[in-house]
């Protein structure tokens, strides 16, 4: 697929973050010559053909307090995932939520759900408020913590030489 020229400028505006300020969209109009309302209606033809997933802010925890990170890990009935997967998802102190294979016989986890805290104490007391949504259909769990800051950033598109 080819980006029209436009659509490559914003993608390359907006990829690393939008300003700080009340009106972003406006802002990075102004700066690539066009209208928000052209910005934005770009922003939404883009995000309806899949070429942009989603627009989403990605706080950094650790500058909001939020330093031990724990990926918490269930084997939960296979009957019952998809709803408990959407209201594990739902909890206000779970930032992601998601559903991936087993890899028995040495990882029977199938639901996976990221919880932050001040400290390790704060995440088990959340991963304590999860296993009590999930119930009888958890089987086992586990919490996996983090132990050193990785870069997150999602694709990015490579300046275009001219």
């Amino acid at each position: 697929m080819t980006l029209h020229p436009k659509d490559r400028a914003i993608m390359e505006a907006t990829q690393a973050g939008l300003p700080l300020v009340s009106r972003p969209y406006e802002v990075v109009a102004e700066t690539l010559g066009m209208s928000e309302a052209e910005l934005l209606k770009r922003l939404s033809r883009l995000k309806e053909q899949g070429v942009i997933r989603r627009i989403g802010a990605a706080p950094n925890h650790y500058r909001l307090g939020l330093t031990s990170n724990g990926m918490t890990v269930w084997d939960v009935d296979d009957a019952v995932i998809d709803e408990l997967g959407k209201r594990v998802g739902a909890l206000s102190f779970v930032t992601h939520c998601y559903r991936r294979p087993r890899a028995l016989p040495d990882w029977p986890y199938n639901l996976f759900a990221m919880v932050h805290g001040a400290n390790r104490d704060e995440v088990h007391a959340k991963r304590t408020e999860v296993a009590a949504l999930i119930g009888d259909a958890c089987r086992a769990s586990d919490i996996l913590f983090s132990t050193r800051i990785l870069k997150k950033t999602g694709m990015r598109l490579s300046r275009k030489e001219n």
